[in-house]
């Protein structure tokens, strides 16, 4: 999913969110002739055109650059169509590298721009499965994660104690309820989330859609409308803004970053900024007592297809320098995506524990092999969100509508 890009700056475990982005204005269509085998410039797209060459990312670029004695030729992209950027770029030259969205790699891959690990030689063995999964379809895995985040639901105790609200009592959506009507009767805001029109909306309502036992198969289903409705009721009764219609999770956290609200759920990424300011966090809650599963964000190093088969060595050099001993997870501030990694961060930061394990617990978007469906389930799914929300569906009525586009759109 995925995400607010000046928020990648603040946070210390980054989203990576929900959208992945490779809009390159002008590299697709004006590509460098460096294929023959013996260049030494190698392409690298990633999606952060917030981290200039003084960031700890560029600097791990041209570290590996020298190391491995080549060029490396960066293109930061905009928010943009990932699938497009690439697809548009195979006409003429695929990057060498590409940093993807988790759930787009399936696609990617489908449609023939990325190699497998078993093609280039990349070691994925011990990166934790529920991170891997998500760059993986029909048993084949395109590419290595560079680390990952999730959601979680901070909480501002000054808020909660005013208000009467001790923690531990919120364990399920109906006791989370409760807690925020004695918020907003405090006088206070109950919770802001982004329940946009975008990837992100789907992103941040997948722990109510799956904490109440609900499949993306079935978008009809009455778990899923039990996810929606409470959702739908907190807006309706003043518990939640009108603004979530609108809301990325950057101005979300805006809001939240105002003392003036009990509940945010957002992501890892925010946690140096909740630390700042006082916040915690815990895991979102299940309709059974536990905790929900929320997604994994974060993107994946991919190696698409080139006509010189020559320069995949080289490339796995690049990819592995980026990932190996948690060289990108720091650099761009993600949990590591293996446990010696983990470990590691954890030696270094102890803070990082919980989301440390909100990782562990959480689940790929394209999980149960959706790989490419996970796309068009999504649309109808951010689609319905925002037509239960804004008045005009029930939640019922916008689930039914949004399976019924899924399954005719997927034959």
């Amino acid at each position: 999913m995925d995400k607010n890009r000046t928020a990648r700056i603040i946070g210390a475990t980054v989203l990576g969110s929900v959208f992945v982005a490779t809009a390159l204005t002008g590299c697709s269509s004006t590509p460098s002739d460096d294929s023959s085998s013996g260049s030494t410039e190698y392409t690298l797209w990633d999606p952060y055109p917030d981290r200039d060459a003084s960031s700890d990312w560029a600097k791990a670029i041209d570290a590996c650059a020298a190391e491995i004695g080549i060029t490396i030729k960066r293109n930061a992209g905009n928010t943009g169509d990932t699938v497009k950027d690439l697809t548009t770029a195979a006409a003429g030259k695929l990057p060498d590298i590409a940093m993807v969205d988790n759930p787009k790699v399936s696609t990617l891959a489908d449609a023939g721009l990325l190699t497998t690990t078993d093609d280039n030689g990349l070691d994925v063995s011990d990166i934790q499965e529920n991170i891997l999964t998500a760059g993986q379809i029909d048993g084949k895995t395109y590419g290595v994660p560079v680390g990952a985040n999730t959601l979680g639901l901070y909480y501002n105790p000054e808020v909660l104690e005013a208000a009467g609200v001790d923690i531990a009592s919120v364990t399920d959506g109906a006791s989370l309820t409760a807690a925020l009507e004695k918020i907003v009767a405090s006088g206070k805001k109950g919770i802001t989330f982004s329940a946009v029109g975008t990837e992100e909306g789907s992103f941040q309502f997948l722990p109510w859609f799956w904490g109440e036992g609900a499949d993306l198969t079935a978008l009809d289903s009455s778990e899923a409308e039990s996810g929606l409705a409470l959702w739908t009721d907190w807006v309706t009764n003043g518990l939640a803004p009108q603004s979530v219609l609108q809301n990325t999770q950057g101005t979300s956290w805006d809001e939240f970053l105002t003392g003036e609200f009990g509940f945010a759920e957002n992501g890892s990424w925010f946690k140096s900024a909740a630390d700042e300011a006082g916040y915690q966090v815990i895991q979102i809650p299940g309709a059974d007592g536990k905790a929900a599963p929320a997604p994994t964000g974060g993107e994946f190093i991919t190696i698409p297809i080139q006509k010189d088969t020559a320069r995949y060595a080289t490339s796995v050099k690049i990819v592995k320098c980026l990932t190996e001993g948690n060289t990108g997870a720091d650099s761009l501030g993600y949990i590591a995506p293996t446990a010696e990694g983990q470990k590691a961060q954890l030696a270094a930061d102890p803070s990082l524990e919980f989301w440390v394990t909100a990782v562990g617990d959480a689940k790929p978007r394209t999980a149960d092999n959706l790989g490419i469906s996970y796309g068009i389930i999504s649309e109808q799914l951010y689609t319905a969100i925002q037509n239960a929300l804004s008045g005009g569906s029930s939640p019922a009525d916008a689930l039914a509508a949004a399976q019924k586009a899924a399954s005719e759109k997927l034959g």
